[in-house]
């Protein structure tokens, strides 16, 4: 079996064999995506202006600038690999959710993991890394359950978005180790 055959055999698992009770739940979970991966980093910015806390604000900038860059590299992909959503293939995939341009890879998957994967990295302890990691598989999961995204899309998602997220942590620490910050 070939991996184009895996991953539309995997996606039609998800989407025709989907609990369809829970689509509502779903929907709900992937309009949450851009949602919250933008309201976290504005949130700490804020707080970190209003309390005049330089460490709350810098650690904003580095989600912000974590969920930027994930942004940028999702949406070059999309446009450069211009893979078509599956629904527009495959006629018994059913479509639940938005889904514009190209498909690979999913945005809100590496929004999700961006944002989730930054506050993990800055906080990592268990009762942060848990529900962020689970809100961002959630995300990831739903965008397969709604019929947008091929499973090879979502893991391509994971990867830019924990990637972006561990390149910008990673230049935070080199510039508070030098004091640049």
């Amino acid at each position: 079996m070939s991996f184009e055959q895996f991953d539309i055999d995997l996606l039609r698992a998800i989407n025709v064999d989907r609990l369809k009770s829970l689509d509502g739940v779903f929907i709900f979970i992937t309009n949450s995506g851009p949602i919250i991966a933008g309201l976290i980093p504005l949130g700490f910015i804020l707080y970190g202006l209003f309390a005049k806390r330089k460490d709350i604000r810098g650690y904003g900038y580095v989600i912000a600038a974590s969920y930027l860059l994930s942004v940028i590299i999702s949406n070059t992909l999309k446009y450069v690999v211009a893979r078509p959503r599956p629904f527009t293939i495959y006629p018994y995939i059913e479509k639940l959710s938005s889904g514009g341009s190209g498909s690979f890879p999913s945005g809100h998957t590496s929004d999700a993991f961006s944002v989730a994967m930054a506050v993990s990295l800055l906080f990592p302890k268990r009762s942060v890394v848990i529900p962020m990691l689970l809100w961002a598989m959630l995300v990831g999961y739903s965008r397969m359950d709604l019929g947008v995204h091929y499973p090879s899309d979502v893991l391509g998602g994971v990867v830019i978005g924990a990637g972006a997220a561990y390149c910008c942590w990673i230049f935070w620490k080199k510039k508070m180790s030098r004091g640049s910050v």
